[in-house]
């Protein structure tokens, strides 16, 4: 059983418990992703084709973790114009192993409808926001003087409240 799934603009041939390197994609390491975009599911009495792609299938795949591809030289080279450029290049990759192959709502390897692997503890997260006021950007930069004249000025309005 294996089916034929685009990422990255690039189709590849998984199958189930195999280790598979696609380009970068924006998730944690060991979650469980899906990846909607099947194009063909063989299993050993049948063949689905989609046109695009295979209606109601999905390849589920967990994340092992990133990884950067081999370095690639680039040279450009003109001949007899004494133009030379020599860069490298390495593609950062995303490493998935594929854990079940789903068409028609079940699963090819049980048979079932597959089940999703949900985290055991979620703990809600609260972000806090500063004051605008207090926010200062890194490329920004005030003056010694400016400063000085807001400490003072809070110190007036203080102290006339105080009154």
């Amino acid at each position: 059983m294996f089916a034929v799934i685009k990422s990255g603009g690039r189709q590849y041939k998984v199958s189930v418990g195999q280790q598979l390197e696609v380009n970068r994609l924006h998730v944690e390491d060991g979650e469980q992703i899906e990846i909607g975009e099947v194009l063909l599911i063989s299993d050993a009495d049948r063949s689905l084709v989609g046109s695009p792609f295979v209606d109601d299938a999905k390849v589920l795949a967990t994340v092992v973790g990133p990884k950067r591809g081999e370095k690639l030289i680039v040279f450009k080279y003109k001949s007899k114009k004494r133009y030379r450029h020599r860069r490298g290049h390495r593609q950062e990759l995303t490493v998935l192993t594929i854990d079940d192959i789903v068409a028609e709502g079940k699963s090819l390897l049980t048979g079932k409808a597959p089940s999703k692997e949900a985290p055991e503890d979620e703990e809600e997260v609260i972000l806090t926001v500063a004051p605008e006021a207090a926010v200062e950007e890194p490329g920004e930069k005030r003056s010694r003087r400016r400063r000085a004249a807001q400490t003072e000025d809070a110190g007036t309005s203080e102290s006339s409240t105080e009154e």
